[in-house]
């Protein structure tokens, strides 16, 4: 198949011929195309390229400048983020990165499992469709590789947040930032996106595998589970935001197919910002709360999350360990997310697969 390159014939001024041969194929100056395959993008959030102050200062400003994630007026906002947050939270925000940093490949946990999951799903695919990863803040650019597949001739592209839940702060603003890069194509692929599949029963069942494979490594007995799932501005839902009952209903799915009962099994929301009153309950309040009433053992999932990162390696498995067993816990254990395992890929796959009916 020929690659994608520049119109020769425009570079060097001339006209593009108008017509094909009766017999077929292109005129000797018809620019070289590449056409008629399958792509699928996985989109996930994001990760600095260091934990330096700058490389944290251009992430975190891409990552709060979203209107999609930031809904403060602009008046009020751009102040406190230029002004106060962005000088401040650099620092700090890089010496987290840092403890959970993959040192080896010198970047983020989540880049190198979203990697992971691109080249499992494209082995697992072969040679039907080409398999690509983006992040809708930092690198690789969403943009670029959308431009990638298309070079490769897939004019017909399936992108996939990787978000069982739908939020505007997450699936949407992924296929915004696709959206903007088809808006300066002149070929335009055909696009597919995948909706959430909070409910999806090849999800759930692949969380409560995981779940019950994780309990079993333990040498304790969890009285309580937390499924932690990402919080956002309570303000969200009441605009019309669906994550809230996504969240719940994954929960609850999963509490079912695990037989635990709501007391023992509890959605929580975690990662607030400001001062805004986020979903509640809140993760950090609840394990304090726990630990305080006399919980001495107690475990935390996040099914939300699709590979572990910041959000579960720092704050779950460290700072609400040390909410725990700072209060009088005893025993505490964060249940590692789907990333590219065996039960991970068998849910990405399934939606591939799925959404790509008709074009296979």
């Amino acid at each position: 198949m020929n690659e994608r390159v520049e119109p020769a014939a425009l570079a060097e001024g001339r006209p593009l011929a108008t017509s094909v041969p009766a017999a077929g194929g292109f005129p000797a100056d018809h620019p070289k195309v590449a056409w008629g395959r399958v792509g699928v993008l996985l989109m996930n959030l994001g990760t600095p390229e260091g934990t330096s102050y700058w490389p944290m200062r251009r992430y975190l400003k891409e990552f709060l400048s979203d209107r999609r994630v930031i809904e403060v007026p602009r008046l009020i906002w751009w102040p406190l983020l230029n002004l106060i947050i962005l000088t401040k939270r650099p620092g700090p925000k890089g010496r987290d990165y840092a403890s959970v940093w993959n040192n080896t490949r010198n970047e983020g946990p989540l880049k190198t499992t979203t990697r992971g999951q691109s080249e499992r799903l494209q082995a697992a695919m072969g040679d039907s469709v080409v398999v690509d990863w983006a992040m809708r803040y930092g690198k690789p650019e969403v943009a670029d590789r959308l431009q990638s597949l298309l070079d490769q001739g897939c004019d017909r592209i399936l992108l996939v947040p990787l978000y069982p839940q739908y939020a505007a702060a997450t699936s949407a603003t992924a296929c915004d930032q696709a959206f903007r890069a088809l808006m300066d194509m002149r070929w335009q692929p055909t696009v597919r996106v995948s909706p959430p599949y909070h409910d999806d029963p090849v999800y759930i069942a692949a969380m409560a595998d995981s779940i019950r494979e994780g309990l079993a490594k333990l040498d304790f007995e969890p009285e309580v589970i937390l499924t932690s799932f990402h919080g956002v501005p309570r303000s969200y839902l009441l605009k019309g935001d669906p994550y809230h009952c996504q969240c719940h209903k994954t929960g609850r799915l999963i509490r079912e197919a695990l037989g635990m009962s709501p007391e023992r099994m509890r959605v929580t929301f975690q990662s607030r910002f400001g001062n805004e009153e986020w979903l509640k309950p809140y993760t950090d309040e609840t394990v304090t709360e726990l630990a305080k009433s006399g919980v001495k053992r107690m475990a935390i999932v996040a099914p939300g999350f699709t590979a572990d990162c910041l959000e579960t390696l720092e704050e779950l498995d460290g700072e609400n360990r040390h909410y725990f067993e700072g209060n009088g816990g005893e025993r505490f254990a964060y249940i590692p997310c789907l990333n590219d395992s065996d039960l991970g890929m068998k849910v990405i796959e399934h939606v591939v697969r799925r959404e790509l009916q008709g074009w296979l």
